[in-house]
C-alpha cells in the first residue's frame, strides 16, 4: 500500500510540473525568423501594444530571433514559469553567444540616425567591429556579413561599406541608444 501511494504521489507531482511547463509555454512564444510582433499579436489573440507593455519592448518592430516574448499580456506569473523563462533565456544567451550580432527580421532602412558619436562612443563602435569581425568589412560568419556581422537580411543584399554603417548605426541607435551601450550588452552577454 505504501508503495502505491508513493507511486501515486509521484506520478501527481510529475503531472503537476507538465502542467506548470504547458501553462509556461501557453504564455511565452519564441520569436522565430520571419515573425513580427504584429503577426504574434495576431496569433495569440492580443495586441501589439499589450506584447509591447508586457515585455517592456521601447520598439514593436525590433524583436530577436530567439527572443521569448509574454503573450498573454498576464502580469502576475507564477514562480516557477518565471524560473522556465529564465531558464530559457540563460539558454538562449548562451546559443546567441556563439553566434554573433543576432537581429531582429524586420528593418527599417534609413540614411540618418539619431545615436550619439561621441569619442567615447566611437571607441565602443570601433571595439565592437574588432570583437566581430576584425574590423573587416568583407567578413562572414553564415548569415552574418561584414565589420558588424549584421544579418544579410539587414542588409537587403547590400553589403557596402556606407550601407554597413549605416544600418549598424541605425540598428544600435533603436536597439541600445549608443555604441557604448552595445559595448556594455557584448561585455554581458558576447553578442550585440
Amino acid at each position: 500500500m505504501k508503495i502505491k501511494n508513493a507511486l501515486l504521489s509521484t506520478a501527481a507531482a510529475t503531472a503537476s510540473l507538465f502542467a506548470i511547463g504547458a501553462t509556461a509555454q501557453a504564455a511565452t512564444v519564441t520569436v522565430k525568423s520571419g515573425d513580427t510582433v504584429s503577426a504574434i499579436a495576431a496569433e495569440n489573440n492580443t495586441t501589439i501594444a499589450a506584447i509591447q507593455q508586457a515585455n517592456h519592448l521601447k520598439n514593436a518592430n525590433l524583436i530577436l530571433v530567439g527572443q521569448q516574448l509574454e503573450v498573454n499580456g498576464d502580469s502576475t506569473t507564477t514562480t516557477s514559469t518565471q524560473t522556465t523563462t529564465t531558464q530559457a533565456s540563460t539558454q538562449t544567451s548562451q546559443a546567441q553567444t556563439s553566434t554573433p550580432a543576432a537581429k531582429t527580421t524586420t528593418q527599417t532602412t534609413s540614411s540618418t540616425s539619431n545615436y550619439s558619436n561621441n569619442g567615447s562612443d566611437s571607441a565602443a563602435k570601433a571595439w565592437i567591429a574588432g570583437k566581430e569581425s576584425g574590423g573587416s568589412y568583407s567578413a562572414r560568419n553564415g548569415q552574418y556579413i561584414g565589420k558588424y556581422q549584421l544579418s544579410a537580411s539587414y542588409l537587403n543584399g547590400d553589403y557596402s561599406a556606407a550601407n554597413q554603417e549605416r544600418v549598424a548605426n541605425s540598428y544600435v541607435s533603436s536597439r541600445y541608444g549608443s555604441w557604448s551601450n552595445a559595448k556594455s550588452h557584448w561585455l554581458a552577454n558576447g553578442w550585440y
